[in-house]
């Protein structure tokens, strides 16, 4: 069968979608057509650069008929640079693109369609909001550049200011490049293994200030290594915490296992709502804490809590939820994977005053069976799992354990949909979801589920 469309085409299509990376569809006679950089409601004229048998790709050549929410990227380098997907599109345009990526995939994968999916909750001002910034070093012309890494690619786009990161890291990070450069650090290149400096990561305390500067190195000896931890003092008076992390491996995944404090704590310290949290530099946080505290209140609400109810939280991480649920809590039980994290949870609840949580390390499937059998029952299961979903083992032992409650707390709505359909299928009736916008200018969307036993 020939298909509607070939290579090289030139064509004036009408975009009718957005696809989750944030890239327009047209369809000429169905056949699809994603081309990045156009919006729903605009007639657009493209170059057709790839067909495959069910879809296609096309590049943007000229926006016959813009659509109405469309607006100026106020960002510079937005067309190159992968970090934001949605700086095109109003405010108001993202919020509804969301709720609509949320509602079809509650339709199609987990076919609830009369299950009430709620208008996204945005932010008051959606620009520089992340707490954290993880920016990789290269070599480009000769000199030391350092950026987000061009779309689909792990090419860097030189970036002196980026506007959903904080003002301060900005500043930190054009200086410090500068004086790597200075005392000829070099960064690591991946084609060849060779070089030093692989990223810096800046983490910042949003109520308290506390600033973590994180060099994460090829190697652990490196000869600049106290000229680095001098300079980095003096840009950043006011750092709380210089840690290096060794990542020796011929890897794109950012930490190394082996992480040492330069100068300064180990930790620095953060707040959402009235719980206080000690993060290391691998410790996972939420990266908009103006918006966790929106997330979370939502997964509080859910769960109802009386003061009466035992609750299991999956997938715990450093307590974060844990906390926020032992307050209306009668106790509650945290199971995470990762050893480091149980220890960083454990110490949040000594810091807070908790003494209504229990944290264990290990897999949810293996250690929650494990709390049934010593008479450990919840009343309440909250899940926030990573962007594959749930644990299918973990979802068949909910089934057979048959909390009355799940809150369901997703950063992908597709996984969570499919689990939604499992969970319903196994017994359990969804009764609402809550859309959050945590990553304005992002096509990513976290979502709020309320489950109760049939």
């Amino acid at each position: 069968m020939s298909l509607p469309v070939k290579k090289n085409d030139q064509l004036d299509v009408y975009i009718e979608d957005l696809t989750h990376d944030g890239s327009g569809v047209a369809k000429v006679e169905g056949y699809p057509l994603f081309i990045p950089g156009s919006l729903p409601g605009e007639t657009v004229r493209i170059h057709v650069v790839k067909t495959l048998k069910k879809y296609g790709f096309g590049k943007l050549l000229e926006i016959v008929q813009p659509a109405e929410n469309r607006v100026e990227p106020p960002c510079p380098v937005f067309h190159v640079c992968g970090g934001c997907q949605v700086q095109h599109l109003t405010y108001e345009g993202q919020l509804a693109m969301k709720h609509s990526m949320v509602r079809s995939v509650i339709d199609r994968i987990a076919k609830l369609p009369h299950v009430p999916v709620h208008p996204v909750l945005g932010m008051e001002n959606p620009w520089r909001y992340r707490n954290k910034s993880q920016i990789p070093f290269g070599t480009q012309n000769g000199r030391m550049v350092s950026g987000f890494y061009k779309t689909r690619t792990h090419e860097i786009v030189d970036t002196d200011v980026c506007l959903i990161q904080q003002p301060e890291g900005d500043d930190i990070l054009q200086a410090l490049t500068n004086e790597f450069e200075k005392l000829g650090v070099m960064p690591y290149d991946e084609e060849t293994g060779r070089g030093m400096l692989r990223h810096v990561v800046i983490r910042k305390g949003f109520a308290t200030g506390e600033i973590m500067v994180v060099l994460i190195t090829k190697k652990k000896k490196w000869a600049e290594k106290e000229q680095v931890v001098e300079a980095v003092r003096r840009i950043v008076p006011d750092v709380t915490s210089i840690i290096q992390n060794v990542n020796s491996e011929k890897t794109n995944v950012i930490f190394g296992n082996e992480t040492l404090t330069l100068w300064g704590k180990d930790t620095i310290t953060d707040t959402i709502g009235d719980v206080k949290f000690d993060i290391s530099a691998r410790s996972f946080y939420q990266v908009n804490p103006v918006q966790t505290e929106v997330l979370y209140g939502k997964a509080l609400e859910y769960a109802n809590l009386t003061g009466g109810e035992s609750v299991i939280d999956a997938y715990c991480g450093i307590g974060t939820i844990s906390l926020f649920l032992a307050k209306n809590a009668k106790h509650v039980y945290g199971v995470e994977i990762v050893p480091e994290a149980i220890e960083d949870a454990k110490k949040n609840a000594a810091i807070n005053g908790i003494s209504n949580a229990t944290f264990e390390a290990g897999p949810a499937e293996v250690v929650i069976p494990n709390w049934y059998k010593q008479g450990v029952k919840a009343d309440v299961l909250v899940v926030d799992p990573p962007r594959k979903g749930c644990d299918e083992t973990l979802l068949q032992t909910i089934i057979t354990e048959r909390p009355k409650k799940i809150v369901y707390v997703s950063c992908n709505p597709a996984t969570l949909a499919r689990d939604l359909r499992i969970l319903e299928d196994g017994g359990y009736e969804t009764k609402e979801v809550q859309p959050v916008d945590m990553f304005p200018q992002t096509t990513h969307c976290e979502a709020v589920a309320w489950l109760e036993l049939r």
